[in-house]
């Protein structure tokens, strides 16, 4: 029987580690050990599995029904599925029809009349507003396709990130403890020892508004696909608390950086985000800038921040409950 590794899977698919991971918490897929294999390796049944769910996610599919449409024998209830996707992208191609064929009527109209005044009386029709007004579109954009390479090409250009898709913040200075891990499974090593000493300390009573970040610290890029080989999480803490080892302190000094919520555990996000930032004309790419002193890590790297961290710890850290927050610095240009 054909096996292979985790890295082999990130590499041939292009999907993260912690993706993977993250199927496999939530039932979705397994993998098993081999004696003569140090890591994690997955059978043709489990590779087969994953092609399938890799075509779902193209076609827009929520993880959730993913997993209803992989476990149930009831081809009714897949029916039904699919018979909702394809509602919500007739209202999104009939949308995007009526919104085409006013656009055309603007454009006849403009090229007719040459003057101003009537060019901006185009945009007061009462019509046209109540038309607009009640056009519906789905959160899920995209049209039928024949291929792999089609559905590739159709969800690269739809998953393109606008301005609107992300925000610009700035992180305040903070003192934070720090854990670091390498090796295969480094991100929940480093996790687990910040989570236990945020359960241990009682660090929420004592500040509930505490933050986590957590972040590839490899030496070089690491590229989608490829697993961490270090990985660093922080909470932040009051100043003056006391931190058991191996978790070490270090001091952030704030910054500016651009912020977009990770997509159904999508890590491609992270691409989408950079091409967003190296094509802004008004923020540059600073990635890679001290804004923390680790003489043990790599510093200066981008953050992946857990959302509402107080309230992801009280219901148990449950991956099914976790939001992340990808964050990339930036500067403002001169």
């Amino acid at each position: 029987m054909k096996i292979k590794t985790i890295r082999q899977i990130s590499l041939d698919y292009g999907i993260s580690r912690r993706m993977l991971c993250y199927y496999e918490e939530i039932g979705l897929i397994k993998s098993s050990r081999k004696d003569d294999y140090a890591y994690r390796v997955y059978d043709e049944n489990a590779i087969q599995r994953l092609q399938q769910i890799i075509i779902l996610r193209k076609l827009r599919i929520p993880v959730k029904q993913i997993k209803d449409i992989l476990n149930n024998q009831n081809a009714v209830a897949v029916i039904e599925i699919f018979n909702q996707k394809i509602s919500e992208l007739d209202e999104e191609i009939t949308a995007l029809s009526t919104l085409k064929s006013i656009l055309m009527r603007f454009v006849e109209e403009l090229q007719e009349k040459a003057d101003v005044y009537l060019k901006l009386e185009l945009l007061n029709d009462k019509t046209t507003l109540a038309l607009v007004s009640t056009l519906s579109f789905s959160e899920n954009k995209i049209r039928e396709n024949i291929s792999m390479e089609e559905l590739n090409k159709a969800n690269e250009n739809l998953n393109k990130l606008a301005d609107k898709d992300v925000r610009i913040v700035y992180l305040p200075p903070m003192t934070v403890a720090a854990a670091y891990a390498t090796g295969e499974g480094c991100e929940g090593k480093a996790n687990d020892m910040i989570m236990q000493f945020v359960k241990e300390s009682g660090l929420l009573k004592i500040k509930p508004d505490a933050r986590s970040f957590g972040f590839d610290c490899s030496k070089g890029a690491t590229v989608i696909g490829e697993p961490s080989h270090v990985y660093e999480v922080w909470v932040s803490i009051p100043d003056n608390i006391q931190i058991p080892l191996p978790l070490v302190k270090r001091t952030f000094n704030g910054g500016l950086y651009a912020a977009h919520v990770l997509r159904s555990w999508d890590f491609q996000d992270w691409r989408l985000l950079k091409e967003w930032v190296n094509a802004s004309d008004k923020y540059d790419n600073d990635w890679g800038s001290l804004r923390w002193t680790s003489p043990e890590t790599v510093a200066g790297q981008g953050f992946e921040e857990t959302l509402n961290f107080y309230n992801f710890i009280q219901k148990g850290s449950k991956m099914e409950d976790l939001q992340l927050d990808l964050l990339f610095p930036i500067k403002e240009r001169c």
